[in-house]
């Protein structure tokens, strides 16, 4: 189990949070010429190598890191404008099936790591997917809903998503301390700010829109909290 949450990790870490925005593009234009593309590859066989931290797990690192770049290339090259939403969940569902793959294939156990060591990697890997990962995860979920409005809207650079990350933060906060009332308050402030300028629009897709959104950030947020709370009081 702590194995494979430590690729998930490294995983979320390599793909989400370490990839810049102007490395997606350019692969997306060159596809396999572009060197960002073996970059990126090369990025998540280092990150599973340095999680593990095991030398017998060199090999299983070099077999996750070329299905990695195999799958991003056949994304790369089969996806359209149209079918990025539906090629993003076909390239996250295979990279997390090769995850448990190699989770169920490499049988040595991990016995070199305390209990502590096992609740960090809950932990941060908990945190880190509620931050960028998450971001990018509703965007294309409900990027078949962006009204116009919602395109031409006028706010600070990038608001929305961080405002969105310190929310799945708190919410994560407060779970893993136990203090569930706080969520509620949470939501009610932001209500309160949110969709009462939402309401002065008069705009009822938009704010359909923000309504999923906020929902479901809040439900991944509670959902993560919970799994981690678990797994912090289960020995693995």
């Amino acid at each position: 189990m702590i194995l494979f949450i430590k690729l998930l990790l490294a995983h979320l870490l390599g793909d989400f949070v370490l990839q810049p925005t102007s490395w997606v593009l350019n692969k997306e234009d060159k596809k396999h010429k572009s060197i960002f593309l073996y970059l990126h590859t090369l990025l998540h066989g280092l990150l599973a190598c340095l999680f593990v931290g095991e030398i017998a797990f060199i090999w299983f690192a070099i077999v996750l890191a070329t299905t990695h770049g195999g799958i991003d290339y056949l994304k790369l090259r089969f996806q359209k404008k149209k079918t990025k939403r539906i090629w993003f969940i076909i390239d996250q569902t295979m990279h997390i099936l090769v995850l448990i793959g190699i989770t169920l294939l490499y049988k040595k156990e991990c016995i070199d790591f305390n209990a502590f060591d096992n609740q960090f990697w809950i932990f941060a890997t908990g945190l880190i997917l509620l931050t960028k990962p998450t971001s990018i995860i509703i965007k294309n979920i409900i990027s078949i809903w962006t009204p116009e409005n919602k395109k031409n809207d006028e706010s600070l650079s990038n608001a929305g998503n961080y405002i969105g990350i310190l929310e799945r933060l708190f919410v994560f906060c407060f779970i893993i301390t136990n203090h569930f009332e706080a969520i509620g308050f949470l939501l009610a402030a932001k209500s309160i700010f949110r969709f009462g300028d939402l309401k002065e629009a008069k705009d009822r897709k938009l704010t359909e829109y923000v309504l999923i959104g906020t929902l479901l950030s809040f439900g991944i947020a509670i959902v993560t909290g919970l799994l981690v709370a678990f797994g912090l009081l289960q020995p693995l």
